[in-house]
């Protein structure tokens, strides 16, 4: 994620005052792709945050997902610390702690705690590799899988929306998605008040480091969104939807005509918060660069080509504790 510090916004994004809900029911049915494309191209433009409804994703997933949430993040500290990401290697999976994670340092600290996962692999290599998981409650696993695997399919589902968006194939970004990097997150931020410390919030302002998230949010809310005169729009949860926003590599991309927008959380309720954002980003060898059909003499590429997973690496450098150790 990078933070506010290094913050850079569209020249398409506009002065919105609230998130748009786009319908993808047409999509997922597969009667109208161009239509829902088209909605989801100029939100992308103007907003780079959106809600989506009739997305396909049963509503019993989410609430075990939720339940299983709760359950681990009750754990005792010292079980949760016993799959801590420093016990991944570079497979950076397992259980960050409160303060562990902080993506806009220079101004906050992340008042919050997480644990990550993907999809299985033998193999250990960055991003890729076993997850670590607690082992007396094997369903946790099993559900943990079953919403992974649900979010990948929607994440397909928006990722043609998109291409098709850009005026390209159908298939044109998945062919740099043939085994990207995915993190599902679980998300806990603590109890604060209306008298919490300015420094230390649920996650500083920051953009998504990644190309696409999917977010679910409980009914707690606190997600902010900013727009282009700088003022802090809700982002508040809306029930039966998820929350997608595209990330850096979506702008680098596009060459600025999609929007990483700034974003962050800040939990005044009173109340515990839980969230589950979903990452999906490209192949770690993936060459990031605009895409031709967005680059022209009248607006040249502003972006040098790199490497989504040296990238996304770096970054986590930036915000992970202990990889600067």
């Amino acid at each position: 994620m990078t933070s506010i510090t290094a913050e850079r916004l569209a020249s398409k994004q506009t002065a919105f005052d609230e998130i748009p809900i786009v319908d993808l029911a047409p999509l997922v049915d597969g009667s109208d792709l161009h239509e829902v494309a088209e909605k989801i191209g100029r939100v992308c433009e103007e907003v780079g945050f959106f809600y989506v409804k009739n997305h396909g994703i049963p509503q019993e997933l989410v609430q075990r997902m939720y339940e299983a949430t709760e359950w681990f993040f009750n754990l005792p500290y010292e079980e949760k610390q016993q799959l801590n990401v420093a016990n991944s290697g570079p497979t950076l999976r397992g259980y960050v702690p409160t303060f562990g994670e902080n993506v806009d340092p220079e101004n906050t600290r992340d008042y919050k705690e997480s644990f990550d996962f993907g999809e299985h692999q033998d193999e250990v290599s960055p991003f890729f590799g076993p997850n670590l998981m607690p082992k007396d409650y094997p369903e946790f696993e099993k559900i943990a899988e079953e919403y992974h695997a649900a979010m990948m399919g929607l994440a397909r589902h928006l990722v043609r929306a998109m291409s098709v968006s850009l005026g390209l194939p159908e298939d044109y970004l998945e062919q740099k998605q043939q085994k990207p990097i995915t993190i599902q997150r679980l998300l806990h931020y603590p109890s604060q008040d209306a008298t919490a410390s300015q420094e230390e919030i649920g996650i500083g302002a920051h953009t998504d480091y990644g190309f696409l998230t999917i977010l679910s949010q409980d009914s707690v809310g606190g997600l902010q969104v900013r727009n282009r005169e700088g003022a802090w729009i809700s982002a508040p949860p809306v029930d039966g939807t998820f929350v997608i926003n595209v990330g850096d590599l979506a702008q680098t991309l596009t060459n600025d005509l999609y929007t990483s927008t700034l974003h962050r959380v800040v939990n005044t309720s009173g109340k515990e918060r839980y969230s589950i954002p979903f990452f999906m980003d490209l192949d770690y060898d993936a060459i990031v660069e605009p895409l031709d059909v967005c680059v022209s003499k009248e607006n040249p590429a502003k972006y040098d080509a790199y490497t989504c997973g040296e990238h996304k690496y770096a970054r986590f450098v930036d915000s992970y504790a202990h990889l600067q150790q």
